[in-house]
């Protein structure tokens, strides 16, 4: 695999802690060898709603230690940054949409990427929806807009457990990685003490090499990861 991607600027934008992992973990290893920045912004503090009502004090501990397990995944796959921000876990749909379009777009506009890659519109996760359209509308193809690309990614244990609720993920572009990419998305998911899983769940290791192979196989390659191509420009 010698052909560069090409993108300069990237910028991942996921609901919660371990999505951005999950979702392009592979193609930020393979964007970061081959020198692109890369940046993780995550919206969602990723611990709350596991309380009946939000209290950000009874969890400060636990919320201290997923932000340190998200930047060391982050160095796992070599994104130059990775910010968590507060929006309320499982409950983005309890702020104006307006609030989560500013914070992206704030980011943005500092970065100014080339491509930005996020959720797909139509997971199971409420959280991950109104990320979509959150993203979406920070990258309208107006004047002098920077993104040039927008992907949508799947997440295990969201993106297939939509049964019944229409649009289904069809990934219709593909990265294709390599074993070490694949591995260092292991080793990322694996930074996240909280949320590591066994088989057979799908954020399992031995679950996350399957879907690289899988995904690897329906393009002809050893290994791959499939998004969704909402927009291109070139």
């Amino acid at each position: 695999m010698t052909k560069s991607l090409p993108y300069d600027r990237v910028l991942v934008v996921a609901s919660h802690p371990d999505d951005e992992v999950l979702g392009c973990g592979a193609t930020v290893s393979r964007l970061a060898r081959q020198g692109v920045a890369v940046r993780f912004l995550i919206l969602g503090e990723g611990i709350t709603s596991r309380q009946q009502e939000r209290n950000r004090n009874e969890v400060q501990e636990e919320l201290s230690r997923l932000i340190a397990d998200a930047e060391r995944a982050a160095e796992v796959v070599g994104a130059e940054s990775v910010e968590v921000l507060d929006f309320p876990d499982n409950r983005f749909d309890s702020v104006p949409l307006l609030d989560v379009v500013k914070a992206i777009d704030e980011r943005k506009k500092q970065f100014n990427p080339d491509l930005l890659i996020t959720h797909f519109e139509n997971d199971l996760n409420i959280d991950h929806g109104i990320t979509y359209r959150a993203a979406l509308t920070t990258a309208r193809p107006v004047p002098n807009e920077g993104v040039k690309t927008f992907l949508s990614f799947e997440v295990p244990s969201s993106t297939e457990y939509q049964a019944g609720m229409g649009q289904k993920f069809t990934p219709n572009f593909y990265i294709e990685v390599e074993e070490q990419d694949v591995e260092r998305k292991v080793q990322a998911m694996e930074s996240y003490r909280s949320e590591r899983r066994g088989r057979p769940h799908p954020r399992a290791p031995e679950s996350i090499r399957a879907l690289a192979l899988w995904r690897g196989s329906n393009i002809g390659a050893q290994y791959a990861e499939a998004f969704s191509l909402i927009r291109a420009i070139s």
